[in-house]
């Protein structure tokens, strides 16, 4: 069993520059959960695979969400299902954002 706050998710750091610094708990075979804490009006670098779902969980802070050329708020609360193919990335408010999410497989991006 394995037991962490939705703040600090453990794992490693993956990713850390300017923008944000993300990190991934590889504990289970199947699932990856990844943390990105990301900076005021900072944005993702956006990216789409195939043959990855992914469920993006915003824990703090808002900002847009940008599906398939498509933009919507997001804040605190609010969960997002990203289809397997979907262009996505998310853009920070002048607060930044903390998000969590959960893919599948290993990471490929």
């Amino acid at each position: 069993m394995h037991k962490f706050k939705i703040t600090d998710i453990g794992g490693t750091i993956t990713k850390e520059d300017d923008r944000y610094k993300v990190c991934d708990n590889s504990v289970l075979n199947n699932l990856v959960l990844s943390s990105t804490d990301l900076k005021p009006n900072k944005s993702t670098s956006g990216h789409k695979h195939s043959g990855q779902e992914e469920i993006y969980f915003f824990i703090k802070g808002s900002g847009e969400m940008e599906i398939n050329e498509k933009n919507f708020f997001v804040t605190e609360g609010d969960t997002v299902l990203i289809e397997d193919g979907d262009f996505h990335r998310v853009h920070a408010g002048n607060k930044g954002c903390y998000f969590v999410c959960v893919f599948d497989g290993k990471r490929n991006h």
